[in-house]
C-alpha cells in the first residue's frame, strides 16, 4: 500500500517552533517533487512548501517565507518541514504531498492523513 505517514504536529505558543516529518512507505521519493498542503477548518487548501527532487529548488507560499524550512534527507528517505515563529494562522492539519515538478504543486496528490499544527496566541 502506497502511503506516507506525516508527524512531528501538535500544540505550540505563538513564536515556537516543530518540526514536521514525513517518511513514504511502499515507495521512495527519489523519483518525486515533494511538498506540504495545510488546510485550516473553512478555509481552502492552501500550498505551503515544496522541494524538487532533480535541483533542490524549494518554494514558499509568502506568508510563511523566512519562518519555514523545507529539507530532504535523502538516506532516511524523508522530508522536513521546520517551522519557526509559528503563528495561530499557521494553524491547520498539513498534509506531504508528492508530485512530478513543484512548477505544478497545485497537482500534488496527498497520500496521509495529515498532521495536526495548533498555534495558540
Amino acid at each position: 500500500e502506497v502511503q506516507v505517514v506525516e508527524s512531528g504536529g501538535g500544540l505550540v505558543q505563538a513564536g515556537g517552533s516543530l518540526r514536521l516529518s514525513c517518511a513514504p512507505s511502499g515507495f521512495t521519493f527519489a523519483d518525486y517533487a515533494v511538498g506540504w498542503f495545510r488546510q485550516a477548518p473553512g478555509k481552502e487548501r492552501e500550498e505551503v512548501s515544496c522541494i524538487s527532487r532533480l535541483n533542490g529548488n524549494t518554494y514558499y507560499v509568502d506568508s510563511v517565507k523566512g519562518r519555514f524550512t523545507i529539507s530532504l534527507n535523502d538516506v532516511k528517505n524523508r522530508v522536513y518541514l521546520q517551522m519557526n515563529s509559528l503563528k495561530p494562522e499557521d494553524t491547520a492539519v498539513y498534509y506531504c504531498v508528492t508530485g512530478s515538478s513543484c512548477l505544478l504543486f497545485a497537482d500534488f496528490v496527498s497520500w496521509g492523513q495529515g498532521t495536526q499544527v495548533t498555534v495558540s496566541s
